[in-house]
């Protein structure tokens, strides 16, 4: 049992229970360690008791009818509120600071108020700014507190408490190591699990950074990148309530990767969050067809978004003459005229807008030629053109045949200004009209754009010049479906053209209004794994949150992605510009020290100038090695993984391979996830089986992919080498960094 320097009640010591729930029962220190024990029970049974009662009284609201708008928002935050509350049996409490002055505060997943509104809460949410020294306070800077006190608990039982104290010269590298260290030797379960009792210094000042502009977040394998992001979310969505109007955006590599994430933000008490990946923004685009990273590459660039962008404009109308036929009679609105309109209409709207906007000019415009027009027919008919008055009674009766009042026209023969608006509004509805507006200003269609684009080399070399002739080739010779580097292209089409009628779409929770709207802007965006982002992929995060209030969190070394970006710098330029904040994630948290002492020979090879962050831990497993022949690799997989399973019962076993050896592991490897190294990217396993690793190497940024299976496992590593000859007895198999090294 590891033991770490802490104040309890005067006595220092770690305060533990057995793993049944049993306080020891013997010696001095234990009867320390019961009353503590005891004294966290009897406040989590209070702190219980009050979320019971709170939960039930909101439950009584709810049950009630809502009447007005007022009241259904009302309703809508209450039910929150519950749900908020019904997630929180779990960890209700988990930590105590006890402050110089005296004052004591627990912090929990939620607030909950003492009975009496005017005293200190019961219990402080997480996010609040009170209990922010329970994440950053140190015996150097205690931020006047005294101790902080970690509390483990398992349902509804207390089953440890850890104390630090702060008020002394004791320093540390880790804040809570105590409970932190507890928390990675449990085992995985396949789900990510919260991390606010266990937070460091480091990730919580991440956590509540301003969210004034792009934040980049570089972090190695197992800094905890993903936690520290979530936990943003749930942060900047207590801090600032208006982005739960906006709702916030989750970006993840994978369908995997979000259902891993799934239960993380619900458990924070967080809904008003919607999760997809880029390939899923469009939820009427299915990208179903692979392509080669070559087309991918060129697809990505930024260089598109002018392409489409010049593209688009150059389907607008051009200003000319247009004589439009009316009730018999044909009516001139000059090529001036016109141009003025088509200016004001466009000024930057999208597409269908500026058509929209136009048409609704062009109505006005008609109807007031046809005033001007029988006005100067009443002219002339006063200077006795009897054909002409002929005329305009024909015109008349037509237009006042439903009139049961002598008005404007029925006295003087002019219009009033009520039935020129009546003249207006018919023009609108008319079929003829609409008809002739739709033939020279046509609707449409990006999937129809993008598809003429991308097969005509021609137009692909007025709008794309930066491509090259055989790159030109390459893009036009690819068919239909869609790839997933035509999702952003397509999705700056819809953009760039707009909505013909956008419906507000209906939706108890702002996050269904979202989920269903292409064009929502949201409060927040969080990206995970952002170093997969192509400069398109940058584009199309932008058009859904222009406030740039964006977290990307990643690491730039485990890019596989078919860009070329090797820094941040050139990831986010295209987007960002200068305009973003760097912050660093530097301690590993998750891998021990046994492996990540494998990464920096492999970080070498894949050309990253940094650093393998510092790993805090030691499993005390030495990553193994077994050689074996290509024949012989699916019964020994099979048997390794028995092995491993075993070892780590109630756990996850993890394998990691090549591209082209996935299919046949999955013969025979039916019980555990067998993925490449880019499928588990953001996934971690208590021990992982690596299969040839200097055929992972050999893949496209193969060693890139390769720090990153180096990486997923918080336990035990260990790898099937491949040789064409099967090892001498007796001989052993070469280290790691060798057979790198032969492969190199």
């Amino acid at each position: 049992m590891r033991r770490t320097s802490a104040l309890n009640n005067g006595t220092a010591g770690v305060s533990e229970v057995t793993p049944d729930g049993d306080p020891p029962t013997s010696t001095a220190e234990g009867v320390a360690r019961r009353s503590a024990v005891a004294e966290e029970q009897a406040f989590l049974d209070l702190a219980t008791a009050r979320r019971d009662r709170l939960a039930d009284h909101l439950q009584v609201e709810l049950s009630s009818e809502a009447l007005d708008a007022l009241e259904r928002a009302r309703q809508r935050m209450l039910r929150q509120q519950y749900e908020e509350l019904r997630r929180a049996r779990e960890g209700l409490v988990f930590g105590r600071l006890d402050g110089l002055d005296g004052t004591v505060r627990h912090v929990g997943r939620v607030g909950l108020r003492n009975d009496s509104e005017d005293s200190e809460p019961l219990l402080l949410d997480w996010r609040a700014p009170a209990a922010r020294p329970f994440y950053t306070a140190t015996a150097v800077d205690p931020q006047g507190q005294a101790r902080r006190r970690h509390i483990r608990t398992r349902g509804s039982a207390v089953v440890g408490v850890d104390d630090e104290p702060l008020d002394g010269a004791i320093t540390a590298e880790l804040v809570g190591e105590g409970a932190l260290l507890a928390a990675l030797d449990q085992r995985r379960t396949g789900l990510m699990s919260t991390a606010i009792s266990t937070l460091q210094r480091e990730q919580d000042d991440i956590i509540r950074a301003e969210a004034t502009g792009p934040l980049i977040v570089q972090g190695g394998p197992g800094t905890g990148k993903t936690v520290v992001a979530l936990h943003r979310v749930a942060y900047l969505l207590f801090a600032h309530r208006q982005m739960a109007d906006q709702a916030v955006l989750v970006l993840g590599p994978s369908p995997r990767f979000l259902q891993y994430i799934a239960q993380v933000l619900p458990a924070l008490g967080e809904t008003g969050v919607v999760s997809a990946t880029c390939d899923t923004l469009l939820t009427e685009i299915h990208a179903g067809r692979d392509e080669s990273r070559l087309l991918a590459e060129i697809k990505g660039r930024a260089l598109w978004q002018i392409a489409l962008e010049n593209y688009v404009t150059s389907l607008l109308p051009r200003p000319r003459e247009l004589k439009l036929r009316w009730e018999g009679e044909f009516y001139v609105i000059t090529a001036a005229t016109v141009a003025h309109a088509l200016a004001s209409a466009v000024q930057g709207r999208p597409y269908h807008r500026a058509r929209a906007a136009f048409a609704e000019q062009l109505h006005h415009l008609l109807a007031e030629v046809v005033v001007e027009q029988r006005e100067a027919l009443m002219n002339e008919m006063e200077e006795g053109f009897e054909d002409i008055l002929a005329r305009v009674d024909r015109g008349m009766r037509h237009d006042h045949h439903s009139r049961r009042t002598s008005t404007g026209s029925d006295i003087d023969g002019l219009l009033s200004a009520e039935e020129i608006e009546h003249l207006r509004n018919r023009i609108a509805e008319n079929a003829t009209i609409a008809r002739f507006i739709e033939a020279w200003w046509p609707t449409l269609d990006a999937e129809t754009l993008l598809g003429d684009l991308l097969t005509d080399r021609t137009l692909l070399a007025r709008f794309a010049p930066q491509l090259s002739p055989e790159e030109i080739t390459a893009v036009s010779a690819e068919p239909a479906p869609w790839a997933s580097s035509d999702i952003p292209l397509l999705d700056a089409f819809a953009d760039l053209l707009g909505e013909v009628d956008a419906p507000q779409p209906q939706g108890e929770f702002v996050a269904d209004r979202a989920r269903r709207q292409r064009g929502w802007v949201y409060g927040h965006v969080v990206i995970d794994e952002a170093q997969e982002l192509s400069e398109m992929q940058w584009h199309m995060v932008l058009r859904r949150c222009p406030s740039r209030s964006i977290t990307a969190v990643g690491d730039i070394d485990q890019a596989e992605a078919a860009h070329r970006h090797t820094s941040w710098a050139q990831a986010v330029q295209a987007a960002f510009g200068d305009r973003w904040t760097a912050a660093e994630l530097t301690i590993c948290y998750r891998t021990p020290r046994e492996v990540m002492d494998l990464t920096e020979p492999v970080l070498k090879k894949a050309g990253s100038h940094n650093t393998p962050p510092r790993a805090v831990r030691s499993s005390g497993i030495t990553p193994w090695e077994l050689t074996i022949t290509p024949a012989e690799l699916a019964d020994a997989a099979a048997q390794a993984v028995r092995q491993l399973q075993q070892r780590w019962h109630g756990g996850t076993v993890g394998v990691i391979a090549p591209a082209d050896r996935i299919a046949e592991l999955l013969a025979v490897l039916s019980d555990v996830p067998v993925l490449t190294a880019t499928q588990s990217k953001g996934l971690e396993w208590d021990a992982t089986l690596l299969i040839d690793p200097p055929g992972i190497a050999a893949e496209p940024r193969g060693w890139n992919g390769l720090y990153v299976a180096l990486t997923r496992c918080t336990q035990e590593l260990g790898q099937l080498i491949l040789t064409q000859q099967a090892p001498h007895p007796g001989t052993t198999s070469p280290d790691i960094g060798r057979v790198l090294k032969d492969v190199s």
